[in-house]
């Protein structure tokens, strides 16, 4: 029996895991629809900051989720 549950608990942090990057992706893609607009005649310099903007909010997203995750495995 005490073999068999980190084996469980490895399963339950992966199944965890994987449901709170599914959430954090919702939560964000929900959230991108609502800010989403149509700015004609961009300039390649506006371009330029909506692409470091978006990779930005992608890196606070993935730290987001593994703090997540971190404090679900503590909580263990």
């Amino acid at each position: 029996m005490d073999d068999e549950l980190p084996e469980s608990l490895k399963k339950y942090l992966d199944v965890l895991d994987e449901n709170v990057d599914i959430l954090a992706n919702l939560e964000f893609d929900l959230g991108d629809e609502l800010e989403d607009e149509l700015t004609p005649n961009m300039g390649l310099h506006n371009l330029y900051d909506m692409t470091e903007d978006v990779a930005q909010s992608a890196r606070l997203k993935r730290a987001e989720s593994n703090f997540s995750r971190r404090q679900a495995e503590d909580s263990l």
